[in-house]
């Protein structure tokens, strides 16, 4: 159960964290939430518990078609929702020690311990995760930060007011 509640975890990271990509992350901004990951949690752990092996398949269709899904509206962010899922919820995050959640190896399910292992394991990820851990390419870090960059130029040259006064009294 552990390993699935961290892969599921670690996909509520996913679908939050691409939103700081804009359309690169998703076509359409969503808003998921904790509640997504609520429901998604008390669900995973009724089917672990109801079911001698655990239901892949049911799993990933309650979770990205109707948690995470239900609000998904564009049929390739439903596609990569999807994906995204299937890379996590397979047999392997049982079987496989230190199975692998990013292509690059740098995020992993880690063993199966007490709550304070998996604080431990946590401090020692990347403060500033990389695009990969999202499945994106790297240069969309650039992409997003000159966005960002423009926003807050752009909000800059908002605030800055009208023409400047100066100058002292009249001659």
């Amino acid at each position: 159960f552990k390993a699935l509640l961290f892969g599921l975890a670690y996909l509520h990271a996913f679908v939050q964290e691409r939103r700081k990509f804009g359309p690169i992350g998703w076509n359409i901004a969503y808003g998921f939430d904790d509640g997504d990951l609520r429901i998604s949690v008390r669900q995973l752990a009724m089917y672990v518990a109801d079911n001698a092996q655990v239901p892949f398949d049911a799993l990933k269709y309650a979770i990205a078609e109707c948690n995470y899904g239900g609000r998904v509206t564009d049929d390739k962010d439903r596609r990569l929702l999807m994906a995204a899922l299937g890379r996590i919820y397979r047999p392997e995050i049982i079987t496989e020690p230190l199975f692998k959640l990013s292509a690059s190896g740098v995020y992993v399910v880690p063993p199966t311990g007490d709550h304070a292992s998996y604080l431990q394991y946590i401090s020692t990820l990347p403060m500033f995760p990389q695009p990969e851990a999202f499945g994106l390419h790297s240069n969309a870090d650039i992409t997003k930060d000159l966005a960002q960059a423009q926003d807050m130029l752009d909000t800059l040259l908002l605030t800055g007011g009208g023409e400047g006064g100066g100058g002292g009294a009249g001659s």
